[in-house]
């Protein structure tokens, strides 16, 4: 039996990783990824690499073993995770795993923005399965935030549709912890855990902590969703992404991601991580 983290060269999975070799062996560890190079690190510390892509459904009848613990972490191409994941939960069920643990989104069915849509198949997909799962239902990093510093700086705004909308976000590594928990850990089989920070906080107060961590001034600045989306796409962003992004922000303006239930804080046996925190971090990287 081994404990399996699949995307385990993206963000989350690194983080997820690194805390699973803090707590168990090595040897007990597999990450299943698509560029063996990329993983070379991993493979350096004593994991197993088992090479797989979500879009090629044939290369994942080995990814698995009977027994496995499995995190499926969530396919990064909106628009493409349902057929992703249907593969990965196919050959799950195939190799007989003892748990498939998935990372959704708060508020699993009744999220109702446009983000969640694949998630909530997903978990049913899962449920449809009859796979021993846990539902990890992930609520907003900090970093979604912080990792785009750059044009907040240079421009001294933080632009958005999100109203006087609240967000519990925490750390990337807070729910990386809670994976690795539930991983490592007992009692989770058909668990629904909604994760979030302990502490919700609205755009403004974000801009506050900005403003304070730099000592420049930082306005936030609400628009029109609209307007937000053209800004977006004027910076890049494809127009998909960009109305995505925006209807995430109109239902942070209904409160969606604002939800302090505890289940993190819990799960990880600690306070999730300030915002502060990881503002200032941010800042120093900047």
């Amino acid at each position: 039996m081994s404990i399996v983290v699949t995307g385990a060269t993206g963000e989350l999975g690194r983080l997820v990783i690194d805390q699973l070799l803090a707590t168990v062996p090595a040897g007990s560890v597999a990450a299943v990824v698509r560029n063996k190079e990329k993983a070379a690190d991993l493979a350096a510390r004593g994991v197993e690499l088992r090479i797989a892509d979500y879009d090629h459904p044939e290369t994942l009848a080995e990814a698995f073993r009977a027994g496995d613990r499995v995190l499926l972490i969530s396919g990064s191409e909106v628009g493409r995770r349902v057929p992703q994941h249907t593969a990965v939960i196919d050959a799950a069920k195939a190799a007989g795993v003892a748990q498939l643990a998935y990372t959704g989104v708060l508020g699993g069915p009744d999220a109702d923005f446009q983000l969640a849509a694949e998630h909530k198949v997903t978990e049913q997909l899962i449920l449809d399965s009859g796979l021993p799962y846990t539902f990890l239902r992930n609520g907003w990093y900090t970093e979604n935030y912080t990792g785009n510093l750059a044009p907040v700086l240079e421009h001294g705004a933080v632009v958005a549709n999100a109203g006087e909308g609240r967000v519990a976000s925490a750390a990337r590594a807070d729910y990386a912890a809670a994976a690795t928990a539930v991983l490592t850990g007992e009692g989770h089989l058909g668990a629904a855990y909604e994760l979030s920070g302990d502490v919700a906080w609205s755009l403004a107060e974000y801009a506050s902590t900005i403003a304070a961590a730099t000592g420049k001034e930082i306005a936030y600045k609400n628009v029109p969703a609209a307007v937000h989306q053209e800004i977006l796409v004027g910076a890049g962003l494809p127009e998909g992404l960009a109305a995505i992004l925006a209807d995430v922000d109109e239902a942070i303006g209904r409160g969606l991601l604002a939800g302090t239930g505890g289940d993190l804080s819990r799960l990880i046996g600690r306070p999730t991580t300030p915002l502060a925190e990881t503002v200032k971090a941010a800042v120093a990287g900047a």
